[in-house]
């Protein structure tokens, strides 16, 4: 850059010698003859005459280089400045585009960022560093909860059967047995109904789930009176259960309550069920039963107990 000042500077002054010498000679002689020199008449000594001697005059000579100087310094200045401003902005672009390029490379590999970016990037190595972390553990995130809500997805079309199944068994009930008593038709009715509307929730909870992320589901929790939910379960599974040739015994104790969501806990136990008939000996006893253990869970009625099921054949 200094080389590139000076080299400005020599041409600068050549020019203008150049100018100076040649091209306005004869104008420049003229106003310097009149504005930079003195004439006067002197005696020649020891003689009469006289003579014109003419002489520079210093003090106009002084103020024009003084001037000269200004101008060419403030020149000289303005050049030097607009060259490091060009050459500040040339090496500003390098820099970004060594960062980008650095950027990148850590990027897209899986080295380290102290091997790729120099000592002096060492605040933003280690704040790209962080960002990639970040990063990864954002994309991490969002796979697993991509491949759960999958799952979930998964499950719930599995889920779609149970109350299909129960609709179709109860009312191809109805349609086989013509002659079925009113008060059995009217109960068979209301279980088909209530499948129905189960089956229109799981459907409609199935495009809530397409549509929003697993962080904005919740839980409904409530308290639950299990003997009664496990009851209704095998009431609502007989179509199924007849058509397999099976049968369910219940054994659980009237006063169990339990604290959570209703409606995914019956799909637990819907699925724990149907399973049980699927892989069971056709003519064999399905056994329900809970076991609870004494700890207390803060309420008096509620105790821990897990769903228990056992096949056992008919005699």
């Amino acid at each position: 850059m200094i080389a590139v000042v000076i080299l400005v500077s020599v041409l600068l002054t050549l020019s203008l010698f150049y100018l100076v010498d040649t091209l306005w000679n004869g104008v420049f002689a003229d106003w310097f003859m009149r504005n930079c020199t003195i004439t006067y008449e002197e005696h020649l000594p020891g003689s009469e005459q006289s003579t014109l001697v003419t002489t520079l005059n210093w003090s106009v000579i002084k103020r024009l280089a003084l001037r000269a100087m200004f101008g060419i310094t403030v020149i000289c200045s303005g050049a030097v400045a607009y060259a490091v401003l060009i050459y500040g902005k040339m090496k500003e672009e390098r820099t970004i585009e060594e960062v980008c390029r650095m950027f990148q490379e850590y990027m897209d590999g899986e080295g380290e960022a102290s091997k790729i970016f120099p000592r002096e990037y060492a605040k933003a190595s280690a704040q790209i560093t962080e960002i990639k972390a970040a990063m990864q553990r954002h994309e991490q995130i969002l796979k697993e909860e991509s491949a759960r809500k999958n799952d979930l997805i998964a499950y719930l079309a599995h889920d779609l059967k149970t109350p299909l199944t129960s609709v179709i068994g109860y009312l191809s009930l109805l349609s086989e047995a013509s002659d079925m008593p009113e008060k059995q038709k009217e109960k068979y009715t209301g279980i088909a109904l209530d499948k129905a509307t189960r089956l229109e929730k799981l459907i409609n909870e199935f495009f809530e789930i397409t549509r929003y992320n697993l962080q904005q589901m919740e839980l409904e929790e409530e308290t639950i009176d299990l003997y009664y939910m496990l009851a209704q379960m095998t009431d609502e599974f007989y179509p199924l259960l007849k058509a397999h040739g099976n049968t369910t015994e219940l054994k659980v104790d009237e006063d169990i309550v339990i604290f959570g969501d209703s409606i995914k806990l019956a799909r637990v136990f819907n699925n724990i069920l149907k399973n049980a008939i699927a892989y069971s000996y056709p003519d064999s006893v399905i056994e329900i039963w809970t076991e609870g253990t004494a700890q207390d869970l803060g309420l008096p009625s509620r105790r821990k107990s897990s769903l228990c099921m056992e096949e056992r054949f008919l005699r």
